[in-house]
């Protein structure tokens, strides 16, 4: 099986919508390559093979569909080049509004009735310079896109203003008894020129959250080498080192407290606007504030290897991603310049054929080609989704993919893990149980020497505790030649000395032929405690209960997502006892109990399909045909392939590579809390997308009738055709008002 490299390049010569979807399309039709291109950060994310095509052969590609690429540089560099780029186009612009302002001001003084006409070999000296050296990306622009076998706004631009200012030529050459229009081809290409710089300046504003993660790291660090304490720019620091953050420094990289004691700030990195207590063994991270206290730390993670460097990664790839609903756009987008173009002939030859002269027919085409340009249909999804992941990243919400923040807004059921997703996930040992015979201190140090053959977060707990009371004891060490086997969601034997031991829970203890006290363990489990029982030789050693505290936030969490319609359902490995008790606490209704790990991702499923039998819409929904838009929550190993079958999943910071890995979403708080804010920014999303969508197509839709109607000058068009664009990244970048759920703590 070959692997795909994977690369993302930066994109300029795209106008609009039509740039992008052609592009897109040059670059899918080269071998092994998937590509998609995203207008509003203007990069290309490509997964190739690269034994059939190259980096070049992609790069030559892109050039031979007229645009240009390269490499992403770092962000400032960049910036760097984006400003030039921007000055460059900012004077341009300010010379075609002084060659534009006398001709513009001549057609005001005619809307006043004052006729004071420029001679017309002036007024061709002034839009010329406009029209074919402002105006030269128009031409170039359409020249790539007719050669690539599409069409684009700059095929519309160049084709409206050709027409007014070739006309006026003729006019003028000719001396024919007609109107002359370089004013309204002089103010189209200015006006055209304003709204990209206007549009250019949003988009920039789209991605600032971006732009505000990267600025966060600090660029210097107090590394101590060789015992002197030096100045080393954060880029050259390595794993081991050594560092000090001072009060009011941010943390350079990832590591751990040696010595110090201090609050910081990790509103960054989990959007918590409360700062958190940290002492030696804590864990700091890069770019958090530290607000008071010399820490001395030493270094965990550098470079591309720390959480914010994760953080901007995920922002960077959901900003890039596609969402669904955008396909509508691009469909049209791939039709649209064609169908405007094929409009404007007929509106030249109905106004002729209707007996109109020359200059009004041509005038009104004009118009129609001037005001359709398909840009706030191309930005109309992007733009929402590059302000949303940036604001769901600022509140500790990390998107993978956009398509995953579309789904999240349809969900209708939840299933949530029970142990660290609803419960702290750090049981604690509550009761020890032995039998009359045994005493404490020997059932626990059985259970312990067993424990330490098992990754389950019981057996770490039953450690942690017995090695608080025990440490250093040599009873504690692992039983030399120990078989210990495990099996999973059950508990484990083992063999030692020549004995038989069994530790798990009660009904595994009962299933191996062991007599177990039921109205005891019943009793415990109704207090929302888990139960182990130990026994040796077919003799039951005791019991040891556990207890995992519920997470402050999930009782409000689980009543905010139901009164966002969102069905809440518990799944858990433990018995049915203590999971109704932790439901009760939780207020969750509805739980599956004693499920194996194996079994969750079938949960999962049957939920999604409604084949479960306890699912209250299942006749309803099988009836009509309908699937569950199915969200799961969880945080261990064992979560990994019930998220993977989630319509939309998420994982909690504090749980499992594996599952962080599997999941689509990515919570930095360690609550439920997190996905109720993910799902209301989902929501809030999709309606401006829909918003976006709706001014775009009632623009075209109002905009093109009337332009054929002879109702729109075409400098008016073009004034109409400027703001639409800018209307629709300014109302996207409205989502910057979103905000979380106030945490009381």
């Amino acid at each position: 099986m070959v692997t795909l490299t994977h690369t993302d390049l930066q994109i300029t010569g795209m106008h609009c919508a039509s740039c992008s979807a052609r592009l897109e399309k040059v670059l899918n039709q080269l071998p092994e390559v998937a590509a998609t291109v995203n207008i509003a950060t203007e990069k290309a994310h490509i997964a190739y093979n690269p034994h059939e095509t190259s980096l070049a052969d992609l790069i030559k590609a892109i050039q031979g569909a007229g645009f240009d690429a390269h490499l992403l540089r770092d962000f400032a560099a960049e910036k760097l080049a984006r400003a030039a780029t921007y000055r460059q186009e900012q004077i341009q612009f300010f010379i075609s509004v002084l060659l534009t302002l006398p001709l513009l001001v001549e057609m005001l003084l005619m809307f006043l009735g004052i006729h004071a006409m420029l001679p017309g070999w002036l007024q061709w000296l002034l839009a010329t310079p406009v029209q074919f050296w402002i105006g030269r990306r128009f031409y170039t622009g359409s020249w790539s896109s007719l050669r690539g076998g599409g069409a684009n706004m700059d095929v519309l631009v160049a084709l409206g203003t050709s027409a007014a200012y070739f006309m006026s030529c003729a006019v003028l050459l000719f001396n024919l008894d007609q109107p002359i229009y370089f004013e309204a081809s002089a103010t189209l290409i200015t006006l055209v020129l304003l709204g990209k710089l206007l549009e250019a300046r949003a988009k920039g504003k789209a991605s600032s959250a971006l732009e505000a993660l990267i600025n966060l790291q600090p660029k210097v660090a107090h590394v101590e080498r060789d015992g002197v304490m030096q100045e080393l720019a954060v880029e050259k620091m390595q794993v081991d080192d050594v560092f000090l953050v001072r009060p009011g420094e941010s943390v350079p990289v990832d590591g751990i407290i040696l010595d110090g004691m201090s609050s910081l700030d990790e509103a960054m990195l989990t959007g918590e606007s409360l700062p958190q207590g940290k002492q030696p063994g804590d864990k700091v991270y890069a770019a958090t504030f530290n607000q008071h206290g010399l820490l001395k730390c030493r270094a965990l993670a550098v470079g591309s290897h720390t959480q914010l460097a994760a953080i901007i990664r995920l922002v960077e790839q959901a900003q890039g991603s596609k969402a669904a609903i955008q396909k509508l756009a691009d469909r049209i987008s791939a039709v649209f310049v064609p169908a405007v173009v094929v409009i404007a002939l007929l509106t030249f030859s109905g106004w002729w054929m209707a007996g109109s002269d020359l200059s009004t027919a041509l005038i009104n085409a004009v118009a129609v080609l001037v005001i359709s340009c398909p840009c706030a249909l191309g930005l109309a999804t992007p733009t929402a989704l590059v302000v949303s992941t940036g604001r769901a990243a600022q509140a500790g919400i990390l998107v993978k993919d956009a398509a995953a923040l579309e789904r999240a807004h349809k969900l209708s059921v939840l299933v949530v893990d029970k142990t660290g997703t609803l419960t702290e996930g750090k049981p604690d040992v509550t009761d020890l149980l032995p039998m009359p015979n045994i005493t404490e201190t020997e059932l626990l140090q059985v259970a312990a020497m067993l424990a330490q053959g098992s990754t389950h977060p019981l057996s770490r707990a039953l450690l942690d505790y017995a090695q608080s009371l025990y440490a250093g004891s040599r009873q504690m060490a692992p039983a030399q030649g120990a078989n210990i086997s495990e099996i999973s969601g059950h508990g484990l034997h083992a063999e030692v000395d020549g004995k038989r031991y069994l530790l798990g829970s009660p009904n595994f203890a009962m299933r191996e032929g062991i007599a177990i006290d039921e109205q005891q363990i019943l009793g415990l489990q109704q207090q929302g405690k888990s139960v182990i029982a130990i026994a040796r030789d077919g003799a039951l050693l005791g019991y040891i209960a556990f207890a995992d505290q519920l997470r402050a936030s999930s009782r409000v969490a689980v009543a905010r997502l139901a009164a966002m319609g969102i069905r809440v359902v518990m799944l858990s490995g433990d018995n049915h006892a203590t999971v109704q008790a932790i439901a009760q606490q939780a207020g969750i209704t509805e739980f599956r109990a004693e499920v194996l790990p194996q079994d969750k991702a079938a949960q999962v499923e049957s939920l999604k399909n409604h084949t479960d039998p306890l699912s209250p819409q299942r006749e309803r929904a099988r009836e009509r045909g309908q699937s569950t838009i199915i969200g799961m929550v969880g945080d261990g190993i064992n979560d990994a392939p019930a998220l993977a079958a989630a319509d939309v999943s998420f994982a909690m910071r504090s749980g499992s590579d594996i599952a962080i890995e599997a999941a689509d979403i990515t919570l930095m708080h360690n609550d439920l809390m997190s996905v109720a804010d993910a799902i209301s920014l989902s929501r809030a999303t999709l309606r401006k997308i829909r918003q976006n969508l709706f001014f775009a197509f009632a623009y075209n839709v109002l905009g093109i009738p009337l332009a054929a109607l002879g109702m729109l000058n075409p400098v008016i068009a073009g004034a109409a055709m400027a703001m639409s664009s800018v209307s629709v990244v300014s109302n996207a970048l409205l989502l910057k008002r979103w905000r979380p759920y106030i945490r009381v703590k």
